[in-house]
C-alpha cells in the first residue's frame, strides 16, 4: 500500500476505451478502483495524457484539491482533513464548468446541425420541384421540336414524291423514244446492206462491165446518206443512253431520300409520341456523348433542294432531247426513202463475162486447198515432235525431285545435277520452240482457210455475174422498208 498523500498512477489491465464525445463516468467507490486498478505494478508511458499525476502535485501529508467549481472560494491546506476512504476523488478530470461548456457545445451543435438539415430539406425540396417544372418544360420543348421536325419531313416528302412521279414519266416517254430510235437504226440497216451487196457484186465484174457509171454514183451516195442517218441516230441513242442514266440516277437520289426520310419521319414520329411511361424506353449511357450527326438543318434541306433541282434540270434537258429525237427520225426516214428512189431510177442491168476470172478462181482455190492439207500434215508432225520432247521433259524433272530427296551432305551439286537441270533447259526450250513454231503453222492454216473462204465467195459471185444487175440487184432492192418503220413505228 502507498503511502498517505502519495498519487497512484493509473494504470489499465486493459486496453483503454475508445474515446467519445461524452463526459466518462466517474464512479466515486473504491470498488470500481480496484477493478481497473490492481495493486501490482505495472509498466507504462509516462507521456500518456490520461496520468492522473499529470493534473495533480504530490503533497506531504494533505494533499490539496483544485477548484470544481465556478465559486473563487478555496479551501485551505490547514483546513482540509485527510480522507482515505474517498481518495478516488483525487482521481476525476474534468470540473463543473466543462461538464456546463460540454453540455452547452451539444446543445449549440444540435440546433446548428437542426437548422442546416431544416435548410437543406428545403433547399432540397425548392430544387426537386425547379428541376422538374425545368426538365419537363425541356421535354415539352424537345416534343414541339420533334413534331416540327417530322412536318418539316413530310413537307420535303411530299415535294419529292412530285418530283420523282414526274421523272417517272419523263423517263418512261424518254425510253419510249429510246426504242423507237433503236428499231429506226435497225430497220437502216437492210437498206445499207442492200446498197453494199449491190456496190459488192458490181465490183467484181470483169473488163467492161467494171464501168464507173450512174449506177455506181447513187450507190455510194445512198450508202453515204445511210451511213449519215445512222451517224446521227447513234449520236441521239448515245445522248439517249446517257440521259436515261442521269434520269435514272436523279431517280435514284430521290428514291434513296424519300426512303431516308420516310426512315426518319417513322423515327421522329415514334420520338414524338414516346412518353414517361411508354413501353421500350431504357437507359442508353452515354448516348448524348456520341454525335453521328452528319448535317446540319441547312445542309439538309439544301441537300433535299439540290436533289430536286437536279431532278428537274435532268427532265428538262431529256424532254429536249426527246423533241430532237422525234425530229430527227422524221428527216432521216424521208432523206433515205428519196435516195432510194433515185437509185431505182438510174439503175441498169449490165452483163459481163466473167469465165477467165472463174478458171483462175478455181486454179488457185485448188492450190489453196493443197497448201492447207501440207499444212495440216505440218502441224500434225509438230504436236507429235512435241509429244515425244515432253516424255524427254518428264524423266529429267522427275530426276531432279528425286534427287532432291538425298540426305544430308548428299545434297551435292554434282555434274550429274548440272546435267539434268541443263537438260531440262533444252528439252523446255526445244518445246518452247515447237510450240511457237505451231503457233504460226496455226495461225498460216487459219489465213489458208480465210483466203479459201474468199476466193469461194469470189468464184460465187464470179459466177452469179450474168445476172446480177438484172436479177439479184434489182431482186434485193424490191423490198424496202417503209417510212413508218424508217421512223421507228412497228
Amino acid at each position: 500500500m502507498e503511502p498517505l498523500g502519495s498519487t497512484l498512477t493509473a494504470t489499465y489491465a486493459c486496453p483503454p476505451p475508445a474515446p467519445t464525445s461524452f463526459l466518462p463516468a466517474i464512479s466515486t467507490l473504491a470498488s470500481s478502483y480496484r477493478n481497473y486498478f490492481p495493486h501490482r505494478n505495472f509498466t507504462h508511458s509516462l507521456s500518456l495524457p490520461w496520468r492522473p499525476s499529470t493534473y495533480y502535485k504530490v503533497a506531504s501529508n494533505f494533499p490539496t484539491l483544485g477548484p470544481y467549481c465556478t465559486r473563487s472560494q478555496r479551501v485551505s491546506e490547514s483546513s482540509m482533513l485527510p480522507f482515505v476512504s474517498n481518495r478516488t476523488t483525487l482521481f476525476t478530470r474534468y470540473t463543473p464548468d466543462d461538464w456546463y461548456r460540454s453540455n452547452l457545445t451539444n446543445f449549440q451543435e444540435s440546433n446548428t446541425s437542426r437548422h442546416n438539415s431544416e435548410r437543406l430539406r428545403v433547399d432540397t425540396s425548392r430544387l426537386i420541384q425547379d428541376k422538374y417544372q425545368q426538365t419537363r418544360k425541356t421535354q415539352a420543348d424537345t416534343n414541339q421540336n420533334l413534331g416540327e421536325r417530322v412536318n418539316d419531313i413530310g413537307f420535303w416528302k411530299s415535294e419529292i414524291t412530285h418530283e420523282l412521279d414526274e421523272m417517272i414519266g419523263e423517263t418512261n416517254a424518254l425510253t419510249d423514244v429510246k426504242k423507237r430510235l433503236e428499231r429506226a437504226l435497225a430497220e437502216s440497216e437492210a437498206p445499207l446492206q442492200v446498197a453494199r451487196e449491190c456496190l459488192f457484186h458490181r465490183e467484181k465484174r470483169m473488163g467492161i462491165d467494171l464501168v464507173h457509171d450512174e449506177v455506181e454514183k447513187q450507190l455510194l451516195t445512198e450508202v453515204d446518206v445511210i451511213l449519215c442517218c445512222q451517224e446521227r441516230m447513234k449520236l441521239h441513242l448515245d445522248k439517249a443512253i446517257a440521259q436515261l442514266a442521269a434520269n435514272r440516277a436523279a431517280q435514284h437520289e430521290l428514291e434513296k431520300d424519300l426512303s431516308d426520310k420516310q426512315a426518319a419521319q417513322r423515327i421522329d414520329d415514334k420520338c414524338h409520341h414516346l412518353r414517361n411511361t411508354s413501353e421500350g424506353v431504357s437507359f442508353f449511357r452515354g448516348v448524348e456523348k456520341v454525335d453521328a450527326t452528319v448535317s446540319v438543318p441547312e445542309s439538309w434541306a439544301k441537300f433535299t433542294d439540290d436533289n430536286i433541282l437536279r431532278s428537274q434540270c435532268e427532265r428538262a434537258a431529256s424532254a429536249k432531247l426527246r423533241n430532237e429525237i422525234e425530229n430527227l427520225l422524221v428527216v432521216t426516214a424521208n432523206e433515205m426513202w428519196n435516195q432510194f428512189n433515185r437509185v431505182n431510177l438510174a439503175f441498169t442491168n449490165r452483163i459481163a463475162e466473167t469465165a477467165d476470172a472463174k478458171n483462175k478462181i478455181q486454179v488457185h482455190l485448188s492450190k489453196t486447198l493443197q497448201e492447207i492439207f501440207q499444212t495440216e500434215g505440218t502441224i500434225e508432225s509438230i504436236k507429235k515432235a512435241i509429244k515425244e520432247k515432253s516424255a524427254f521433259l518428264k524423266v529429267a524433272q522427275t530426276r531432279l525431285d528425286e534427287r532432291t530427296r538425298r540426305p544430308n551432305i548428299e545434297l551435292c551439286w554434282d555434274i550429274a545435277q548440272l546435267r539434268l537441270v541443263n537438260e531440262v533447259y533444252e528439252v523446255d526450250d526445244t518445246i518452247q520452240t515447237l510450240q511457237q513454231r505451231l503457233r504460226e503453222a496455226e495461225d498460216t492454216l487459219q489465213f489458208l482457210v480465210h483466203t479459201k473462204a474468199t476466193l469461194e465467195h469470189d468464184l460465187a459471185v464470179k459466177a452469179n455475174t450474168l445476172y446480177i444487175d438484172q436479177e439479184k440487184c434489182m431482186g434485193m432492192r424490191k423490198s424496202f422498208p417503209t417510212t413508218l418503220r424508217l421512223v421507228g413505228y412497228c
